[in-house]
């Protein structure tokens, strides 16, 4: 494993404790950002290492997305960095194609992250330079202790995303509900809750897609609608709405670009607002940009709405043994609830800074600016720019790795023959 050279190992405590060096970056994530920065610094020849808590790469495709997902965008908008997808594959391709071309795309690059592994605190050292990432084994019924491991190291990106975990919102009486709750990520099909009636709580694009799903499966789905949403059709005359988006991009502002997509959507979607879904002011772009709140690609959804299948109801004020009140006085009998609720970085939980990343776990400066910081740190995956967004900050953290990697190297190499030309010079006399 010439990426890295172990230096010590202890134990305290009954806790067996391990010191590694890593001879360059360490990657914290094995998703699509560690997965594409990894490629990067492959090719260029600078060693690594990815860790990864789960047991495979991508488990968040893997493990948290139900059975039914595509790719919301064209494939040409979601390949990572020198790869494109299948040429077979269609132009939205399924859950399991896309971890499959993942799956590739590590073997077709050696890379070999070290699942369960953990990461439970990363801290700088400004009197050495170097960074300590420390993490602990997971998952290893075979381990009687959980292993621990620091990993030592000039630089560190971190790559897991805006994702990372669950957002379980507080809700009054939640706990007290006698049915089935769930997050959107442990949903997988609509199979096991046929003839129940189901409370999908969020209305982006997993609430409406499990809503649609449930549907489909012969459930009862009501969603709560607690906010304004952005919904556009997927496609425009045969054209995907985000391609065309990027095109009005190149000539038009942005402002001008929203108008036109919302004018757009109402010629072919119309008025929403009599279902129960209120247009925000601020445009679909320029909300994803600023708050990362994604616009919904409406793919059947709308049509179940309009014909009463999925019902749509505001705000939850709280919940009772089997049943829920709304904030307009309405009580709804439900079986299951399922809370498709989003996902948030988990950056602040593990990383012991506070001058490149925010409280919310994104980096302070905005896109194109927030891939890195100082003393060795990076991010890549938090653009709010989905997976094209990815790769633009993979390909630029990998160059400038890369760079700062070969003039290490080569101070390194010019000391050591420096060193060894005095020994000669001493060894004359």
């Amino acid at each position: 494993m010439d990426s890295f050279l172990r230096q010590n190992d202890r134990d305290i405590d009954g806790l067996s404790l391990r010191y590694i060096w890593v001879n360059g970056p360490v990657i914290v994530g094995a998703g699509p950002s560690g997965l594409a920065t990894a490629a990067g610094l492959r090719e260029k020849g600078v060693p690594f290492v990815v860790l990864e808590r789960a047991d495979c790469i991508a488990s968040l495709w893997q493990n948290r997305t139900y059975d039914r997902l595509k790719l919301h965008l064209p494939k040409q908008f979601c390949e990572l960095p020198k790869v494109p997808f299948p040429e077979d594959y269609p132009e939205y391709p399924t859950k399991r194609q896309f971890v499959d071309y993942l799956e590739s795309y590590a073997q077709r690059f050696e890379i070999n992250p070290q699942f369960n592994k953990c990461v439970q605190s990363a801290w700088y050292n400004e009197t050495s330079g170097l960074w300590s990432v420390r993490t602990v084994a997971v998952g290893d019924s075979a381990s009687p202790s959980p292993a621990e491991v620091v990993y030592i190291c000039k630089w560190l990106v971190v790559a897991t995303g805006e994702n990372a975990d669950f957002i379980v919102p507080e809700i009054e009486g939640l706990g007290e509900f006698s049915g089935e709750v769930i997050h959107a990520g442990d949903y997988k099909s609509g199979e096991k809750f046929a003839g129940k009636k189901v409370l999908v709580v969020g209305c982006g694009n997993s609430g409406m897609e499990v809503s649609l799903d449930l549907c489909n499966y012969n459930a009862c789905p009501t969603m709560v609608v607690r906010s304004s949403v952005h919904v556009l059709p997927r496609e425009v005359l045969g054209k995907s709405t985000f391609e065309l988006a990027v095109i009005l991009m190149k000539w038009l502002q942005l402002w001008l670009v929203d108008k036109l997509l919302v004018i757009v959507a109402w010629l072919i979607l119309g008025n929403l607002e009599k279902y129960g879904l209120k247009r925000p002011k601020v445009g679909p772009l320029q909300l994803k940009n600023t708050k990362g709140k994604t616009p919904v690609l409406d793919i059947g959804t709308l049509q179940k709405i309009r014909s009463g299948e999925i019902k749509v109801v505001p705000g939850i004020k709280r919940f009772s043994k089997c049943q829920v009140e709304l904030v307009n006085g309405e009580i709804l009998q439900v079986d299951s609830v399922i809370l498709a609720t989003g996902y948030c970085s988990n950056v602040p939980s593990w990383l012991n800074e506070n001058e490149f990343f925010s409280k919310n776990g994104f980096p302070k400066s905005p896109f194109p600016n927030g891939w890195k910081g100082k003393s060795g740190l990076y991010a890549v995956g938090f653009t709010r720019r989905g997976l094209s967004g990815v790769s633009c900050d993979a390909i630029r953290v990998a160059e400038d790795l890369w760079k700062v990697w070969k003039d290490e190297t080569c101070r390194a190499q010019m000391s050591k023959t420096t060193s060894a030309g005095h020994r000669r010079c001493i060894s004359q006399f």
